[in-house]
């Protein structure tokens, strides 16, 4: 089995809290309403964290409901905009700088291939300076929607920029859905991170699971360390 000499990372509840942006979002949300409408913004953020808590469809729609104001789709649309477009208060979890900074010690190169919108996943990257971090970023979305992972395109794109083989890259996420599958399209190994995130109990597409799982990130190192001798 060859050394990895580049490890690339999924965003959301591998790099940093899907809940921290959510709460972020919410926030300015709570904002922009309280500006509109007769409410203060502590109880519209709190409301629409408890609505989040209970399930995260439609919550502005049932934040209108829930303060009994009549809304349009336009008013949805607005608030959806205004939330993916905020620039998100966010922080890397504690063992990813300490992590990116060990890699680099070790001559691995470091790269991100993350789904969402273009605007709120650039806005999280400009937060966290992710630019500066990073040998190189892929937001899905800018390839094309079609490209979302599972898609291996870019996976393929990355291994071109990196300029290293998939037997020598290690993929990092958390979402059984969509991260791990690569590892049955190209010899890509795959890290779990457990950080109890938005899809902890979510079944693995096509039972294809992760090579490694981790609690924490401190522990790749020793992974790499492992691979040298498979």
């Amino acid at each position: 089995m060859s050394s990895i000499s580049a490890v690339v990372f999924d965003l959301d509840d591998t790099l940093i809290a899907e809940r921290q942006y959510v709460e972020s979002g919410y926030g300015h949300i709570a904002d922009v309403l309280s500006c509109r409408i007769d409410v203060d913004s502590k109880t519209i953020y709190t409301v629409l964290c408890d609505l989040f808590a209970s399930s995260a469809k439609n919550v502005f729609n049932r934040l209108y409901d829930k303060l009994g104001i009549p809304y349009t789709k336009e008013d949805i649309m607005g608030l959806v905009a205004a939330y993916r477009n905020h620039m998100p208060d966010i922080q890397f979890y504690d063992d990813v700088l300490p992590l990116l900074e060990t890699l680099k010690s070790m001559n691995i190169k470091t790269g991100i291939i993350s789904d969402g919108y273009i605007q709120g996943q650039r806005n999280k990257l400009k937060a966290l300076n992710a630019d500066r971090l990073f040998d190189d970023i892929i937001v899905t979305e800018e390839l094309g929607r079609e490209y979302w992972k599972p898609h291996p395109r870019a996976f393929e794109v990355m291994r071109e920029r990196l300029n290293v083989r998939f037997e020598e890259m290690i993929y990092v996420g958390d979402n059984p859905r969509k991260d791990f599958f690569i590892g049955s399209i190209y010899p890509i190994r795959t890290v779990r991170v457990c950080r109890d995130g938005v899809y902890e109990g979510v079944e693995y597409l096509d039972g294809v699971k992760e090579t490694y799982t981790v609690n924490s990130l401190a522990e790749i190192p020793a992974l790499l360390n492992a691979a040298k001798g498979e």
